[in-house]
């Protein structure tokens, strides 16, 4: 049985890599665990490189102080553009000697929401005010609450664990060490 270590206590994180975690090696029993591990990027990242470098943070420092099989970081991310501010997260999973790494799809943010951000409030909280709702990184996320959950949080962040986990269900086609390339990103 393999242990999957997420760097992350949110149940949004958890749900998204056990169904990812499944989808992709159906019949293998996997134990799952969590905790929180610091990013080492700001609490809101503003580029998609900070939000890379916080889920490979995550990741890294999980694989250093617990063991298991799989090491999963995910960091949730905005990024200003010419066209609008836009939300996506970065996902990366480890093993003792490779890494593999997906990305959601991005999509753009209601100007009310980006002022806030821009002003400094984390987009889960800038959600909180512009939605009046409570706690909503931890359930729907962004993406549920302006698609009326046709897509939520925990759905968008299994795509990305999904494609992060592609070398490993192909491990014939890749060659992506853990070595210092992966580890300068951070």
């Amino acid at each position: 049985m393999d242990t999957v270590f997420v760097a992350s206590q949110n149940p949004v994180k958890l749900h998204a890599t056990r169904s990812a975690f499944l989808h992709m090696f159906p019949g293998t029993e996997f134990v799952l665990k969590g905790s929180s591990m610091p990013s080492g990027v700001a609490e809101q990242p503003m580029s998609s490189d900070a939000t890379l470098r916080g889920a490979t943070n995550r990741a890294r420092r999980a694989a250093e102080s617990e063991i298991a099989d799989y090491w999963v970081g995910i960091e949730g991310g905005i990024e200003d553009t010419a066209e609008g501010m836009t939300a996506f997260a970065w996902v990366v999973v480890r093993t003792q000697s490779e890494v593999g790494r997906g990305r959601t799809a991005s999509f753009f943010l209601p100007p009310r929401v980006a002022e806030l951000v821009r002003g400094g409030m984390e987009l889960g909280d800038a959600d909180d005010v512009v939605f009046v709702r409570e706690n909503s990184k931890q359930s729907e996320g962004a993406i549920g609450l302006l698609t009326g959950n046709a897509l939520d949080r925990t759905r968008l962040y299994e795509q990305a664990v999904i494609a992060a986990l592609i070398p490993f269900k192909n491990p014939n086609l890749f060659s992506v060490k853990t070595d210092s390339e992966s580890a300068s990103v951070g």
